[in-house]
C-alpha cells in the first residue's frame, strides 16, 4: 500500500555532526521500508507500524527541499546530508516513483555533499548524477583538507550468511549482490564502505563472522568498514524487540536466554563494555587486513 503524506519541511538538522557518518543533516524521502528487516530500529518507532505494508510518500518534497537548502546555502551552512536515515531511500517503490533521484537533482543544484546508506542494488542507477555531486559539492571548511569530495556511500550488511539475510531482511538484495554493487561503486571513483551495523550478537558478532566481513571488504575494494551492536526497541507486536525475539526462538533458542540478559527491561542496546570489545576486535582486524575502521 502506498500512501502520500503532506509535510512542511523534509531536511532536518542535527543538533552537531554525526561522528560515524559525518552528516549535518538528513533526509528520508519516504517512511517505511519496503526491505522490512526484523530488527529495524523503526520498529518501535511511531514510524514502525506495518513498516512494510506501508509506504507513504512525502508530497512536495522537491519543492520543499529546493526552498530549505537555497536557505542553508544563501547562509554557507554546506554540510553532510545523509539519504535515508530512517529508511532506505533506493527501496523497491523508488524505482518507479523516482523520489530519491529527483531529490539529488535538487542537492546537486544547491551543492550539498551527502552520504547515503543503502542495501539496495537501486543505486547504481543514478551513477551519473552521483558523479556530478560528487565532483561540485561545497564541503564544511573542517572537511575540505580531509576529505575534498562530495560523496559518500556505504552498504549496509549485519550478517554474509544468504539463508539468515533471507530470515531477517527478507525484501533486500542478497549480501552478495550489496557487496557487488560495493564494488562498482569503487570501480567508479567512489568513497565506499560497508556499515556492518547492527550486528548481531552471538551469530555475527563472533571473531570468526568479524574476520570474514572484513576480507570481503578488503576483497571488494571497500575503503572502511564500520561496525556497530543490535539495537532492539519495543514490547508490542509489531516492535523490533519482539520481531527479533520471534526470529530467535525459530533459528537460535539456545541464544534467547543470552539476548534477553542483555536487552532486558528498558535496556535497547548493548552494553558500554559490549561495545568496547567489539570496537578492539575491529580496530584489530582492519589493522591485519590494511583497512580504516573510520570513513576518514
Amino acid at each position: 500500500m502506498i500512501a502520500f503524506k503532506e509535510v512542511k519541511s523534509i531536511l532536518n538538522k542535527h543538533k552537531k555532526r554525526d561522528s560515524w557518518f559525518l552528516d549535518d543533516y538528513s533526509i528520508n524521502p519516504y517512511e517505511g521500508c519496503g526491505f522490512n528487516c526484523a530488527y529495524c530500529y523503526v520498529h518501535g518507532s511511531r514510524y514502525g507500524e506495518n513498516l512494510a505494508e506501508k509506504i507513504v510518500i512525502k508530497k512536495d518534497a522537491g519543492i520543499i527541499l529546493d526552498k530549505q537548502l537555497a536557505n542553508r546555502a544563501k547562509k554557507g551552512q554546506y554540510g553532510f546530508i545523509a539519504i535515508g536515515s530512517a529508511t532506505d531511500a533506493y527501496m523497491q517503490v523508488e524505482e518507479e516513483v523516482q523520489l530519491t533521484r529527483e531529490l539529488l537533482k535538487i542537492i546537486l543544484t544547491h551543492r550539498f555533499p551527502i552520504f547515503i546508506s543503502t542495501k539496495s542494488t537501486l543505486i547504481t542507477r543514478d551513477i551519473d548524477l552521483l558523479k556530478e555531486i560528487d565532483k561540485n559539492a561545497i564541503l564544511p571548511s573542517d572537511l575540505q583538507q580531509t576529505l575534498k569530495r562530495g560523496v559518500i556511500i556505504s552498504f549496509s550488511i549485519s550478517t554474509l550468511d544468504e539463508l539468515l539475510s533471507d530470515q531477517l531482511e527478507p525484501g533486500a538484495p542478497s549480501p552478495q549482490k550489496r557487496l557487488d554493487t560495493m564494488r562498482i561503486f569503487k570501480q567508479n571513483g567512489f568513497l565506499t564502505g560497508l556499515n556492518a551495523i547492527p550486528l548481531l550478537p552471538f551469530i555475527s558478532d563472533t571473531e570468526e563472522e568479524l574476520e570474514k566481513m572484513v576480507i570481503a571488504a578488503k576483497q571488494n575494494y571497500a575503503d572502511y568498514i564500520l561496525a556497530g551492536g543490535l539495537t532492539l526497541f519495543g514490547n508490542n507486536t509489531r516492535d523490533s524487540k519482539t520481531l527479533y525475539f520471534r526470529f530467535l526462538e525459530d533459528q537460535f533458542p539456545h541464544l534467547l536466554d543470552k539476548y534477553k540478559a542483555m536487552y532486558h527491561g528498558s535496556v535497547y542496546y548493548p552494553s558500554w563494555q559490549y561495545q568496547e570489545d567489539l570496537k578492539k576486535k575491529m580496530e584489530t582486524l582492519c589493522i591485519k587486513y590494511s583497512i580504516r575502521n573510520r570513513i576518514i
